[in-house]
């Protein structure tokens, strides 16, 4: 037996009695007093680190590339809430993790400042939009200190300061210059509330903005667009690299891939009859299903078709049918039918095709057709497409759906009269020379044909269209062009960006573009003349702001360039976190941007053949969102305001006014269902890290969290038990490491006397725990997504130790370093004050390493194991054995458990060797028989199974 003491290694007899010294009453009493005297209060600590951090912890200055982490920006609405606390704390808790992994880290952040709800407000209040954000800044950034977040705040960004948006009209000028950034007559979505223009992502299902919500108007204006299309392979491309190893959520992947929306098909021509009306020789329609064409019943138009603008200028009917549609809900199924007009396929000119295609096709205008994909045509095949099957049957509940298309060929003839088979297969009777055909056969067959008959084109269609970025608001970056009468649009040259936005009245301003009537802002002189021209008055959708900050924050005080060459090897960024609402929009638009600086001398680091795979984020972590215990009116509906709600038996709420039980539940934070947390709040009540401790530990990251402020005391529990443990153990010993105390030790095991026995059994439990913890931890802390099994390993660990309160100071001394070290990314300030306990004079725990595993699990494996022995599948009893050794076979395994077994009181008491009566059994049965002795030799066999319950069976 052995004991590390100061410097010296204590064994045998002088080990033990350092053992009982430190075991004696007055030192257990004295421990008692200084765990009273170490009564934790989170909040001075808080204060305490802060402070140090702030003097003695300095962002790296390696060379090296960094390890990036990123969450996404806030916006600067005016205090943050429960869910920036979540993304911002588990951001914290991996760069801190990185941080003692050896890595340089940066942990940037900044501030999402343009934008209509700044404008908005501006116009509310009549104050200028910069002054509403800045204050707004202000209060965030307060919020964002009492955390205990390690940011790097030399690198803020506010990207409504000249300094950063002058580099973003830069940006600008560059895709202009590669014809990237371009200006064009389209068709836009215009919000008559915001008065602006919103791009097709901005607008929901149900044709409303995302914004206001009012319903969206279709308008011709000229805007500004850049030229995503020219990216479109390589974005689809990289999503098979994003895909891989879970690096990116298959859902954001999924999503991203859909709204590309490539799709292989053929444009198809159907021949127009009309009577009375010229609309052009035929309608085309994009298709990736040319096998189901003999299955076409009619053709439906998008409401923007030109045949049906045309048509709807001498049809007050259909105008007023068209007026209706912005209101209806996505999946309605109402149709106009277009009189005097109807369509032929273009198989009905072969003469082999059956008669009942060769029939003219009614055509409708349907709300289902999308204006904005193939040809804002679709033809409709209700037999095998679940939208027209439902428009079908309700505009031709009488009239049978044709099958051209079945599963297998023996099944050719089957009617499927309630559902459309929408899937490949083979082709039937209706499908005239192609029957017996499969899918993939007849469609090249068919569109072939057609296309030497002049009737179809194959084609490849996105359903991706470029990004509008023109806004029609004050409160963003000035699209840097001048527009002059003699020399066209001309762009703003380098040295007079930034093109500053003006100062305007906001006192009982209007909605609308304030660029539009300054005069200041508008008058100028072209660069190239020198003669009389105007600004253009729009503004950059703040999309783009957000498309490429994650690039500045690797060189933010860089004043000629986006960022120098050095800076940019900092990218890309490593892990980038934040919700997966924005896995379209914004991420999108960021891999776009991305790609396009690849291919310039922005970042260098990538060469012309690695432009395409060029990805912004190495790894996304999306994280759920935060919901909020909500109470409301069982008769009413109506939520709840915190003093209308009677909590005393928090089991059974009550609504105060009428003395009934409250509806509750988990609901989306708001200020309309009076259940949100105000963080700074929460903080000042119990602490940043046990706040920190207990928003990791209540759900996986991606997983919605319910939160329940009562679930906090646990945590807090935890961090003053473990800091009372510390205090107890005091300043660590430096010597031997303990692998090397416990490999000395090991070698006279079989020496030991009972109590030296005891002393290796509670050092091998602790040090089993510390090292098992550091595997689980680690492999957690780089997976990201379970960090909340950090905290709850930590709490086991924990345990552990008090449970081992006669384990050798060294074991208990080192177990308590390793633990903090470990705690130190998730409780940073509870981890240094233990540091400053258990390594005074060493600095701060981040500038220690993370623990790794020493390879002693051979040597701390427990003496003896637990086993329940069963006899013909009944239980006889337990026994105390030593583990079998690793190298025996399953073939050596049973004799070598038999003879085990059989050393044991159980095993002699089965096999009759001891003659004392079972005292147990024979109360249980009410008398004094013995069971009968059993051979466990003869036994025809025992089966150790090797898991966790270790059930020895004999039969």
């Amino acid at each position: 037996m052995q004991l590390l003491h100061g410097s010296r290694l204590l064994r045998g007899a002088a080990c033990t009695a350092r053992l009982t010294k430190l075991n004696s009453p007055d030192l257990r009493l004295h421990a008692t007093q200084r765990r009273w005297r170490t009564s934790l209060d989170f909040n001075a600590l808080d204060t305490k680190w802060r402070q140090k951090w702030k003097t003695e912890l300095q962002p790296p200055a390696s060379k090296t590339k960094p390890q990036y982490v990123l969450p996404m920006f806030p916006y600067p609405s005016g205090t943050l809430h429960l869910g920036h606390l979540r993304v911002y704390t588990i951001a914290d808790v991996v760069a801190r993790y990185r941080k003692l992994k050896g890595d340089d880290v940066v942990l940037p952040m900044g501030w999402d400042a343009f934008g209509l709800p700044a404008e908005n407000a501006a116009l509310e209040r009549g104050i200028p939009p910069g002054e509403w954000t800045t204050s707004n800044i202000a209060r965030m950034k307060e919020q964002l200190e009492v955390m205990n977040g390690s940011w790097d705040w030399d690198r803020e960004l506010t990207t409504c300061d000249p300094n950063f948006y002058k580099h973003t009209q830069k940006l600008f000028l560059m895709l202009h210059e590669r014809g990237l950034a371009y200006q064009a007559e389209a068709e836009v979505n215009y919000d008559p509330i915001d008065k602006t223009v919103l791009a097709n992502e901005q607008v929901d299902a149900d044709g409303c903005s995302w914004r206001s919500g009012a319903k969206v108007e279709k308008r011709k204006l000229r805007q500004w667009f850049f030229k995503i299309s020219e990216f479109q392979e390589a974005l689809l491309n990289g999503l098979h690299e994003l895909e891989k190893d879970g690096a990116w959520p298959k859902m954001v992947v999924s999503q991203q891939r859909n709204w590309l929306g490539k799709s292989t098909g053929a444009t198809v021509k159907f021949p127009v009859m009309a009577l009375g009306h010229s609309v052009g020789t035929a309608i085309e329609v994009f298709t990736t299903r040319p096998d189901t064409l003999f299955g076409v019943q009619y053709i439906a138009l998008a409401a923007t078709h030109p045949t049906v603008r045309q048509l709807a200028k001498a049809d007050p009917e259909l105008q007023a049918f068209l007026d209706t549609l912005p209101g209806l809900p996505a999946d309605s199924k109402v149709g106009y039918l277009l009189p005097g007009l109807r369509a032929v396929n273009p198989l009905a000119y072969h003469e082999e095709t059956p008669d009942a295609t060769k029939a003219s096709l009614p055509v409708y205008v349907a709300s289902y057709v999308l204006g904005d994909y193939g040809e804002g045509a679709v033809m409709g095949v209700p037999g095998h497409d679940v939208r027209d099957h439902a428009f079908w049957t309700k505009h031709h509940a009488d009239e049978p759906v044709r099958m051209v298309l079945a599963a297998s060929e023996d099944e050719s003839t089957t009617v499927m009269k309630n559902e459309p088979y929408i899937g490949e297969g083979t082709l039937t009777e209706h499908s005239g020379p192609y029957e017996g055909k499969s899918s993939t056969v007849a469609a090249e067959m068919i569109v072939k044909m057609l296309e030497h008959a002049g009737l179809a084109t194959s084609v490849e269609k996105w359903r991706l269209r470029d990004w509008l970025i023109s806004r029609q608001r004050y409160w963003g970056a000035p699209i840097p062009i001048v527009h002059c009468d003699s020399c066209g649009a001309v762009p703003v040259p380098d040295e007079d960006l930034p093109v500053k936005l003006p100062e305007v009245e906001w006192a009982g301003g209007k909605t609308g573009n304030a660029l539009e009537t300054s005069s200041e802002f508008v008058e100028t002189t072209c660069p190239k003349c020198k003669g009389p021209a105007k600004r253009d008055t729009d503004t950059m959708d703040t999309f783009v702001d957000s498309s490429w900050y994650y690039a500045r924050f690797a060189d933010p005080q860089n004043a000629k360039e986006l960022l120098s060459a050095e800076a940019a090897q900092a990218l890309p960024v490593d892990v980038y976190l934040g919700g997966i609402e924005h896995a379209i929009l914004h991420l999108l638009y960021a891999r776009f941007i991305y790609k396009f600086l690849a291919s310039t001398n922005v970042l260098p680091q990538y060469s012309e053949d690695q432009v395409a795979a060029a990805e912004p984020f190495q790894r996304l972590i999306t994280q759920g969102m935060v919901q909020g215990r909500t109470y409301s009116d069982p008769d009413t509906g109506k939520f709840l305001k915190p003093d209308e709600v009677d909590l005393s038996d928090p089991s059974k709420p009550t609504v105060v006014a009428t003395g009934r039980e409250a509806n509750m539940t988990f609901e989306k934070m708001s200020k309309s269902k009076y259940n949100g947390v105000d963080p700074t709040e929460f903080i000042a009540k119990y602490g940043a890290d046990p706040t920190r401790a207990h928003i990791i530990f209540q759900a996986p990251v991606a997983d919605l969290l319910n939160w329940d402020e009562e679930k906090i005391s646990g945590v807090t529990r935890w961090l003053k038990r473990l800091h009372d443990q510390v205090s107890e153990i005091g300043e660590a010993s430096t010597g031997p490491s303990v692998k090397d105390v416990l490999s000395e030790r090991h070698s006279h095991l079989a020496t030991m006397d009972k109590e030296e026995l005891a002393q290796w059994d509670a050092d091998s439990t602790v040090w089993r725990e510390v090292q098992k913890s550091i595997k689980s931890v680690t492999g957690t802390y780089d997976e990201i997504y379970y960090i909340n099994t950090v905290v709850s390993d930590l709490m086991s660990l924990t345990n552990v130790m008090a449970g081992q309160k006669n384990a050798s100071p060294v074991v208990r001394q080192q177990a308590a370093v390793e633990l903090t070290r470990m705690l130190a990314p998730i409780a940073p300030a509870v981890a240094e004050e233990c540091w400053s306990i258990l390594c005074p004079g060493t600095g701060s725990v981040f500038s220690s390493k993370f623990p790794e595993t020493d390879g002693s699990e051979v040597l701390v494996q427990p003496r003896e194991q637990t086993w329940t022995v069963q006899v013909n599948g009944k239980q006889r009893g337990v026994v105390e054995i030593a583990p079998p050794p690793d190298a025996l076979s399953d073939e050596e395994l049973g004799p070598w458990m038999t003879e085990a077994i059989l050393k044991t009181d159980l095993g002699r008491r089965l096999s009759g060797e001891d003659s004392a009566p079972n005292a147990e059994g024979a109360k249980r049965k009410g008398n004094n028989n013995k069971s009968q002795p059993v051979d466990l030799r003869a036994a025809k066999r025992v089966i150790p199974l090797r898991h966790a319950r270790r059930v020895a069976y004999v039969v």
